[in-house]
């Protein structure tokens, strides 16, 4: 599988790119948010919802990266999708955080990432380019490889880094839940052992926000269990970037996801991925 990345004039000019798609989706979703947001299918399970903007800011990303880069692939969360040629995929979730999204609670993101390798396979692919962006806050995360990681509000910009966090006592977690009940029950076991290690638990609803906030200093740390490529992209990429740790049993992925300032690399990736060994697997 070639991992080659891009040159860095054209990693920043997707960097670009992602920024901008990201933040015309998400002022779609904000602006032409219906009064009362009404869900339009369902996934995985009753609660693992889609509403009918989440597939609206999707065929809005999609346009807008064929019209812009005709020859990359695109890999999103609804339907829609689009194979490639360029050796190029883009992936991106239209919404993520869409219970947040449809409750009306101001945590919820558009993630757009460029990629190289196969994003359907854990461990084949990597993100170079991308940018996470909450509509209802104008906060906007951004990076390429090598170029680090920024947060833009408004005209103002500064750069990403994570805490100097290196006691796990001390560490502020943030983690995410799946929807089928009986991997919330083992992921609440999980949170149970865990929660007297650590400073707290925070659940957030967004794993690209989560992500970002490692990256920005606002957690010390993140693990979730069953995120999707979509889910973790563009985050990933912000995180390791703002320069902290990122992994999972064979890169971030499915199986589990990780993220933690560097002071904890030495004690926060094997606390989690111990207790996802013992709780999670089947």
């Amino acid at each position: 599988m070639d991992l080659t990345l891009p040159d860095d004039a054209l990693a920043s000019a997707l960097e670009a790119l992602a920024a901008d798609v990201a933040r015309s989706a998400g002022r779609l979703v904000v602006d032409e948010r219906p009064d009362a947001v009404e869900v339009s299918a369902t996934k995985s399970s009753a609660t693992d919802v889609v509403t009918e903007m989440d597939q609206r800011s999707q065929d809005h990303l999609v346009a807008r990266l064929h019209e812009a880069r005709p020859d990359d692939g695109v890999l999103g969360e609804e339907s829609g999708g689009a194979s490639g040629t360029s050796g190029i995929t883009w992936v991106i979730d239209p919404i993520d955080g869409t219970v947040n999204y449809l409750y009306g609670i101001p945590a919820y993101a558009v993630s757009v990432a460029a990629v190289v390798g196969d994003p359907t396979t854990a461990g084949a692919w990597r993100p170079f380019a991308g940018a996470v962006y909450n509509p209802v806050t104008d906060e906007l995360y951004r990076a390429r490889t090598g170029g680090g990681a920024h947060l833009v509000v408004g005209d103002g910009q500064r750069r990403l880094a994570p805490t100097s966090c290196s006691e796990l006592a001390q560490a502020l977690v943030g983690t995410g839940f799946g929807y089928a009940a009986r991997r919330r029950e083992s992921q609440g076991r999980l949170v149970l052992d865990l929660l007297p290690q650590v400073r707290d638990i925070r659940r957030i609803g967004s794993a690209a926000l989560d992500l970002c906030a490692v990256g920005a200093g606002l957690l010390d740390a993140y693990y979730e269990t069953g995120l999707n490529p979509w889910d973790l992209a563009a985050g990933w990429l912000v995180a390791t970037e703002a320069g902290a740790d990122v992994g999972g049993f064979h890169g971030p992925g499915e199986a589990l996801t990780w993220a933690c300032a560097p002071g904890l690399s030495a004690t926060f990736p094997g606390l989690v991925e111990a207790g996802t060994r013992e709780h999670l697997e089947d």
